[in-house]
């Protein structure tokens, strides 16, 4: 074998041996390269689920439920024509959504955080609680931030209220939901009785 074929059959053989390589490199990159991105968006998405309320999980009227450590009861939605001075929005009317909360675990601050009580109709639309001073709270009430850094006992019962300023035409359909930081993404939503 003279010396230029032992060159070009070396040449060949590195040849074929690359080509192997790239072919392996390009199979790869088609398994690493989503592995790559999901892994990069793997916090993201969490941050996003632990952020928002996404999964209701339906309590029927009356019922007790345990959430986020606590038995949560709707006691009563509420509304008035008594606004004191406050002027309302017209064909707008307060509402007042009343818990009782037996506390389980006392740990509220870990549990409760971002708690978040809302009111959802049947069209989709939802109101946060108001800031505006409709109806003076007792020192037996609070809302569900303030309850959260009470610093209750575990057997105590809390009483959450919280108001709303809902257009007339939500009424009939209005339900209160419950979204709290260590249940997220799951929330409770509240039916009302059937009539």
């Amino acid at each position: 074998m003279s010396a230029g074929a032992a060159v070009s059959t070396g040449a060949a053989e590195i040849g074929q041996s690359e080509r192997r390589w790239r072919r392996r490199s390009l199979w790869a990159l088609l398994i690493l390269l989503p592995a790559t991105l999901a892994l990069g968006s793997y916090t993201p998405v969490k941050w996003l689920f632990a952020a928002k309320d996404l999964f209701p999980r339906d309590v029927e009227p009356g019922s007790t439920v345990r959430f986020g450590g606590s038995d949560w009861k709707l006691e009563a939605m509420l509304t008035t024509k008594d606004t004191g001075s406050v002027k309302l929005p017209e064909n707008a009317v307060p509402v007042f959504v009343d818990f009782s909360v037996t506390i389980g675990d006392p740990d509220l601050q870990k549990l409760w955080t971002g708690c978040r009580i809302t009111l959802a109709d049947a069209a989709g639309r939802s109101w946060l609680p108001t800031s505006l001073p409709i109806l003076r709270y007792s020192d037996d009430w609070s809302d569900c931030n303030s309850a959260t850094f009470s610093g209750a006992a575990a057997g105590a019962t809390l009483k959450i209220r919280e108001a709303f300023v809902v257009p007339k035409d939500a009424i009939p359909t209005i339900e209160p939901t419950l979204g709290l930081g260590s249940e997220r993404p799951y929330y409770l939503r509240f039916l009302r009785a059937k009539d």
